[in-house]
């Protein structure tokens, strides 16, 4: 039989304000247990929520950036459930009227063709505690920090058919979090975290199979694996005549395999109802317009000012624009030095593979946007080969040095004098009298040769294109 996949994706992405969605205790991170926590956020008898008005501009942000509806009137309800780090014995969430419904997202299919995966509904809600268990002891420890933490929770049409779309779909929506600054994206925190609900059918069939929820999931990575795991699961146990069982499951990183944690509620095993603490919120046009007037230019618009402006390849653009601060350094070096595919270059290449290579985001490069401009300026006013250029970028990435300095104190300003390449070349290709015979006979490869040799004896820093100037007119001499 042939399968396809049903996936839908349900984001959580925590809010960058300063102070919890219902009191003032502070979101930071890292704090020691239960430091961040108040009578309010503990769910004390007698106190009463107040909501943050930051958390519903920056919900509004993101469903603007999604094209979602936002409601003109939206209600806070009360979730029930009983665990350990719910200490209120229920979650303050929105169930039947959201804030935004109805919104988009278009994502590029690994063939090159664009889809658009519908977006259900953006709701507000706050967080939960942490457990944390005890390695040796069979304890477990609650740390409420996290409770109440604002969240909007995205929920996705089941609109995705396979593990590398809802890859795509989950990094444009990590982009535009972080575009419209209201989350900072960080995943191995939980700052930015994902469940996946997966079934399978038959192709052609138009009615959903049953369906499993993923979680612990902690990167665009594992999200692609555990998907897959789980379409591979659920096809094997239907050729085996067996039921998929509606469940949550968790994903084990390490086995690389999803394994089942509980039976999966429904709405109903929640028993929501109108969170009575909390009155209507009512959101005017003018409050929508004011919001879009803060929004910035969001990673489609730039990928196409990108190209239509700069002349990038669409990959070039796409890769630039995937990361806002990385966008933002790329035109910050544009504006010392106007030369996008140069500039696109050497941060996609050597930039990033530094980066890479020491586990560093953008904000954290040892090279500045300042620092890069300078060194590209120095190669394209030949006062540096790309050869040196590369040894200057390692240097600068350890010292922190400029592209100036390093170049200076080293010695390393490139050689353009013809005057002083000339005997060198001359005695060069005397010495070397059957290679010059063959490039006369047609072997016009050897001048690679000649180049190395020119370049060995200069250190590197002979100018190229005089270089192979000079070569051309000296190896043509006494041509047969």
């Amino acid at each position: 039989m042939s399968y396809e996949a049903v996936i839908g994706l349900e984001v959580h992405a925590q809010m960058k304000t300063k102070s919890k969605i219902f009191c003032g205790c502070s979101t930071e991170f890292g704090a020691s247990p239960n430091q961040h926590t108040c009578p309010v956020c503990l769910g004390m008898p007698g106190t009463l929520p107040v909501l943050n008005k930051k958390v519903v501009e920056y919900a509004m942000r993101m469903a603007l950036a999604t094209q979602c509806t936002i409601a003109r009137e939206s209600r806070f309800a009360r979730k029930n459930y009983f665990y350990p780090d719910l200490p209120k014995g229920y979650q303050i969430s929105q169930y039947e009227l959201p804030i935004a419904e109805h919104g988009v997202i278009e994502i590029e299919c690994a063939d090159g063709q664009h889809k658009k995966i519908g977006l259900t509904r953006i709701h507000m809600e706050e967080d939960a505690g942490k457990l944390v268990h005890d390695p040796l002891l069979p304890i477990s420890r609650v740390d409420y920090n996290r409770t109440g933490v604002p969240l909007i929770e995205i929920v996705s049409e089941p609109d995705m058919r396979t593990p590398q779309e809802a890859s795509a779909y989950l990094k444009k929506l990590h982009a535009l979090v972080r575009y419209t600054d209201i989350c900072d994206g960080n995943m191995e925190e939980g700052s930015f975290r994902c469940d996946a609900n997966v079934s399978i059918r038959q192709k052609g069939d138009s009615e959903l199979g049953t369906r499993t929820e993923l979680k612990n999931m902690n990167s665009f990575r594992n999200v692609e694996k555990a998907i897959q795991y789980e379409i591979d699961r659920q096809i094997s146990l239907v050729e085996q005549g067996k039921a998929v069982v509606q469940e949550t499951r968790l994903f084990d990183v390490n086995k690389g395999k999803t394994y089942s944690m509980r039976g999966k509620e429904e709405a109903h095993d929640y028993r929501y109802f109108p969170d009575p603490d909390l009155i209507p919120l009512v959101i005017d046009s003018q409050w929508v317009e004011q919001t879009k007037q803060t929004l910035p230019e969001l990673p489609d618009s730039r990928k196409k000012r990108f190209i239509s402006d700069f002349k990038l390849s669409e990959y070039d653009a796409s890769v630039l624009t995937a990361d806002r601060d990385l966008a933002d350094y790329f035109e910050a070096c544009l504006t010392h030095i106007n030369q996008p595919k140069m500039v696109a270059n050497w941060v996609m290449s050597n930039l990033l593979g530094l980066l890479h290579a020491q586990d560093l985001t953008i904000g954290q490069s040892p090279i500045s946007s300042d620092n890069l401009a300078q060194l590209l300026r120095l190669i394209h006013d030949d006062v540096i080969s790309g050869k040196i250029a590369k040894t200057v970028f390692e240097e600068m990435a350890k010292s922190g040095a400029s592209a100036k300095t390093i170049v200076e104190q080293r010695g390393l300003i490139q050689v353009s004098n013809e005057d002083e390449l000339l005997p060198l070349i001359q005695s060069i290709i005397e010495k070397h009298p059957k290679e010059k015979e063959s490039f006369q006979k047609g072997k016009t490869k050897l001048m690679g040769f000649f180049v190395g040799q020119v370049m060995k004896a200069t250190g590197g820093k002979a100018n190229p294109k005089i270089v192979n100037a000079l070569l051309q007119e000296n190896l043509a001499t006494d041509k047969a």
